[in-house]
């Protein structure tokens, strides 16, 4: 199976480069972030392809948008932190009836222009890491993380969801900025559990956006000692850390709200 997964920047227009993309990679399902009505507007012509999907379209750079060739047995949208930031979790299930769980995340970054600290960042990927954890099927994980995958949130979310990170022995991958060679960092990630094995990731050529679309294929096994050694957990103290960030994150989203 094949996933790409881009934010796509809402205010870029190049819309059709995107859509040539799509038509020339094929994807089993793509995901995007930042996309808004317009961009949704734009999807329409590959609904033929995509007849299954989820839209939500909105104006704060936080839209997503999710298009799949498979079967869609169970589709869910989480607001861990907050009610403007989704995060979308699918039950998929190929032709030949194997099923696994796809999630895709795009939390906020601290900055001076989104938020002031990383708590709701941190609250909405631990949450979604706790999420994954309870699933009993194979699990994929993708989107724009906003922090890299050496961060201390990210070593969490790793060690919380029991995944496992699939840059590993992969390289650098760097996604993000698209327009400044001099400055690049892998703020684009994905996660899988250990029967999922990847057998490629690479980052595609870019669409305009300040991030490049990242591509993976892989396939479904059953589990086995060859990637249970590179799953993590967590201990005591990360546990509770981890309690501690989410609620710190719905926290951050409440004081918000008063302060409006």
């Amino acid at each position: 199976m094949k996933i790409i997964s881009v934010n796509v920047y809402q205010f870029n227009s190049e819309y059709e480069r995107f859509v040539q993309m799509i038509r020339k990679e094929q994807p089993d399902i793509f995901l995007t972030m930042e996309s808004n009505q317009e961009w949704e507007n734009a999807f329409q012509e590959l609904k033929d392809d995509y007849p299954n999907f989820k839209e939500i379209a909105l104006e704060n750079t936080y839209g997503m948008h999710f298009y799949s060739k498979l079967n869609i047995r169970n589709m869910k949208v989480h607001y861990f932190v907050a009610d403007d930031l989704p995060s979308i979790e699918a039950e998929l299930e190929t032709e030949d009836g194997y099923r696994f769980v796809f999630f895709g995340v795009h939390p906020p970054p601290p900055s001076p222009t989104e938020e002031e600290t990383s708590k709701e960042r941190d609250g909405d990927l631990l949450s979604l890491a706790k999420q994954a954890k309870k699933q009993n099927l194979p699990v994929v994980i993708t989107g724009d993380f906003n922090t890299v995958a050496w961060s201390s949130v990210s070593i969490l979310f790793k060690k919380a969801s029991g995944l496992i990170d699939a840059r590993y022995g992969r390289g650098y991958l760097a996604t993000f900025h698209a327009k400044y060679w001099f400055f690049r960092i892998p703020l684009d990630l994905l996660y899988h559990s250990p029967d999922v094995f990847v057998d490629d990731l690479k980052i595609l050529p870019s669409i305009g956006s300040d991030h490049f679309p990242m591509c993976c294929t892989f396939y479904i096994d059953k589990r086995n000692e060859e990637q249970e050694k590179d799953v993590k957990t967590l201990d005591a103290e990360e546990k509770e850390e981890v309690e501690e960030l989410i609620e710190e994150g719905k926290d951050e989203e409440s004081d918000n709200r008063s302060d409006e």
